[in-house]
C-alpha cells in the first residue's frame, strides 16, 4: 500500500503534512480499512497515481482528464480557500517581474512563458488560447518563479496555493507581481485506485481535516474538504 500527498509537499511544512496523513490514516484504520504507516516520497507521482495499492494522492486537474479517471477514483477535494473562487477550486496568478514596465499579456506575445510542466493545469493548460514567442519547461512551479525573477523567462502562470507558500518560503518572489488572475477552476483532488473504497477514505480524510490541530490547518492553508464531481473536471 502506499499514500502520498505531493502537490504541496514543501520541505517547510513536512510536519503538518505527515500530520494530516497520521490523522487520515487512523481514521481509515479505524473505519477497517488499510493504510500504510507514512507517505511514499520515493517514487514518482505518476508512479504513485496509477498503482493499484495506492490508497490516497492528490493529483492535477489535467492529469485527471487526460487519463487518471480510467484508472483511480476520486475521493474528494480539499479547500484551500482560495479568494475569490468557490469551496474546493482554485486559479492561477499570471505572474511577472516587478520591474517588467508591460501591464498587459497582449504586450507579452514575443516573451518568454516558463511552465512547470505540460501536464499542468494551473501552469500550461491555462495558456491553451495564448500564445508566446517561446516557451520555457522548468520541471516545477517554484522553478518557474526564480525562472521569471533572475530574468531567464518574462512571464509564468503560478496556482493560487503554490503562489501563497511561495510568499513564505521561496524569496525571489518578493521580485514577482500579479499581472492577472484566471478564471477558477476545480482545485486539485485526492484519489485512490480502483481497489479501494473511496467513500470511507473521503470520510477518513474530511474527519481528519475537521480535527487537525488549527496551526497544522493554517500552516497547510486547508480550510475544508468538498465534493467535486468527476464531471465537472472533465468538462474544463
Amino acid at each position: 500500500m502506499i499514500a502520498s500527498l505531493p502537490m504541496y509537499d514543501v520541505p517547510e511544512l513536512r510536519f503538518e503534512t505527515d500530520a494530516l496523513w497520521a490523522s487520515i490514516r487512523d481514521n481509515i484504520r479505524n473505519s477497517g480499512g488499510y493504510a500504510p504507516d507514512t507517505l511514499n516520497r520515493d517514487i514518482t507521482c505518476e508512479q504513485t497515481w496509477t498503482d493499484p495499492t495506492l490508497i490516497l494522492s492528490q493529483t492535477c486537474g489535467m492529469p485527471w482528464r487526460l487519463a487518471l479517471h480510467h484508472h483511480a477514483q476520486l475521493v474528494g477535494t480539499p479547500d484551500y480557500g482560495v479568494e475569490g473562487c468557490p469551496p474546493g477550486f482554485y486559479r492561477s496568478m499570471i505572474v511577472v517581474r516587478k520591474d517588467d514596465q508591460r501591464t498587459t499579456l497582449d504586450e507579452f506575445a514575443l516573451a518568454t512563458c516558463a511552465f512547470n510542466a505540460r501536464n499542468s493545469q494551473s501552469g500550461f493548460a491555462v495558456w491553451q488560447t495564448t500564445q508566446f514567442a517561446h516557451w520555457k519547461e522548468t520541471g516545477s512551479h517554484a522553478q518557474s518563479i526564480s525562472q521569471v525573477a533572475n530574468g531567464s523567462a518574462d512571464i509564468a502562470a503560478i496556482d493560487a496555493v503554490t503562489w501563497q507558500l511561495a510568499q513564505q518560503y521561496q524569496p525571489e518572489a518578493v521580485h514577482l507581481r500579479i499581472l492577472k488572475r484566471t478564471i477558477p477552476t476545480p482545485g486539485l483532488p485526492f484519489i485512490t485506485s480502483q481497489t479501494q473504497d473511496p467513500v470511507l477514505i473521503a470520510e477518513a480524510t474530511a474527519k481528519a481535516i475537521d480535527d487537525l490541530d488549527v496551526a497544522i490547518q493554517q500552516a497547510l492553508g486547508i480550510v475544508g474538504f468538498v465534493k467535486i464531481p468527476s464531471e465537472r473536471y472533465l468538462a474544463i
